[in-house]
């Protein structure tokens, strides 16, 4: 048999059975992952087409290779979709991740042992906005704001004191365990104060972004970067915007700067998720996704627990378990023996080190894909809180909470096409 012609499973029978497995790990469990999301049909086609036997390295109609014409095709009309989502100057569709873009961001605009900005990882931010372990803090002067000790949240009165103290010359804003709104506004009068480049991450909530129900930061900040695949509901991958100011160097940091030729069947199956981000049935997505939220939060606590701020704006919860004498690592390993899938995540002052935590971190946005709204989201917070009560040591609570779960997966199915 012609090796061009076999399915996966004639080809390579192991690993065509561990993609069934993870088909159906998915399609039996709740995804409250925030960070992660159910890719259209659409989009997995792209991703899986025959664009990604070419290189393509350069831009649109200067490439080093041959043979680009489409593919120039193809990335213009990712640019222009992203654009005209965003409202933006420029952007670039090129990068291969959240981290790379954020890295081109740095070097389009910074020398190394330059000061820069940014929330306190513990306290939400990201490896990529200045944490040691990275190179963003091993090539740049890191410093950090905090939420406040009373609120939990943002005092931009307090940032404002850091960056008159730091000067930097770049302020990061957007988080990656931030239930509440940022006030994009707000940092940009504490950048201009200081005379700081203001860039936000918007990776979290770039999906409620584009459908206008968070603040936009694109008309007030100088640089935007996000990923593709969480709110976006896109491909793995991630996408720059910028002021025309910034458009030459950021081009140029992202290639030849630190990539090669871009993955253009990524690169196609984003403009695939930004024309569906277009549509009115995205922005009442993303709308549900904030209703869901806002329902799972207050059943959680109904049933008891702590929320780090009390509540949430968005997508996400970042849940407090201390005062239920359990890590972070061993709820969220409960509750996935139960069928329910979340990430341990530290909290403010969190007194336990990182591989265990004191926190979890849920999210709506796959269970909104789904269909779910809110009645299903009163029920998995009870089933979480049983799990977590009661899950402890007792198999049969496990085994009746993952009964339930399995019922309602196949309530809401997912990914119904695939075999």
């Amino acid at each position: 048999m012609n090796i061009m012609t076999r399915t996966l499973a004639q080809a390579d029978p192991e690993v065509a059975e561990l993609v069934e497995n993870e088909l159906k790990r998915q399609q039996q469990t709740l995804m409250l992952i925030p960070s992660e999301n159910y890719a259209s049909r659409a989009t997995m086609a792209a991703t899986g087409s025959v664009l990604t036997n070419k290189y393509t390295e350069g831009y649109p109609g200067k490439r080093y290779y041959c043979g680009c014409v489409y593919y120039d095709e193809i990335e213009t009309l990712a640019i222009d979709r992203a654009k005209a989502l965003f409202r933006a100057e420029h952007a670039n569709v090129q990068p291969h991740t959240g981290s790379t873009a954020n890295m081109a961001a740095y070097f389009a605009t910074l020398e190394p042992g330059d000061r820069i900005l940014a929330m306190k990882l513990e306290h939400g931010g990201h490896l990529t906005h200045g944490h040691s372990v990275n190179f963003s803090g091993k090539l740049y002067n890191a410093n950090f704001y905090g939420l406040s000790e009373e609120t939990d949240q943002l005092d931009y009165d307090q940032i404002r004191e850091r960056a008159l103290e730091v000067r930097p010359k770049i302020i990061v804003c957007g988080a990656s365990a931030y239930p509440r709104t940022i006030d994009f506004r707000r940092f940009r009068e504490i950048a201009d104060e200081v005379g700081a480049i203001l860039l936000a991450d918007i990776a979290h909530i770039a999906g409620l972004v584009a459908a206008g129900v968070h603040p936009d930061p694109v008309p007030v900040c100088d640089i935007v970067t996000s990923t593709t695949h969480k709110t976006l509901r896109g491909p793995r991958s991630a996408f720059i915007l910028s002021t025309k100011k910034y458009a030459r160097d950021i081009d140029r940091a992202v290639f030849p700067g630190l990539q090669g030729g871009a993955q253009m069947h990524v690169v196609a199956a984003k403009a695939v998720c930004f024309k569906e981000a277009q549509s009115l049935f995205f922005r009442e997505y993303q709308r549900q996704i904030m209703r869901n939220a806002q329902v799972l939060a207050s059943a959680l606590l109904e049933e008891g627990f702590t929320l780090v701020t009390g509540g949430t704006d968005n997508h996400l919860m970042l849940v407090d378990l201390r005062n239920k004498q359990i890590s972070g690592h061993d709820a969220a390993c409960m509750l996935e023996q139960a069928g329910i899938v979340v990430n341990k995540n530290a909290i403010p002052g969190d007194p336990l080190p990182p591989n265990q935590t004191s926190g979890i971190r849920p999210g709506t946005p796959g269970l909104t894909t789904r269909g779910m709204q809110e009645p299903e989201m009163q029920q998995i917070g009870k089933m979480m809180a049983r799990v977590i009560h009661d899950g402890r040591g007792n198999d049969k609570v496990l085994a009746e909470v993952r009964a339930q779960v399995e019922e309602l997966c196949e309530a809401f199915p997912i990914y119904e096409h695939l075999p």
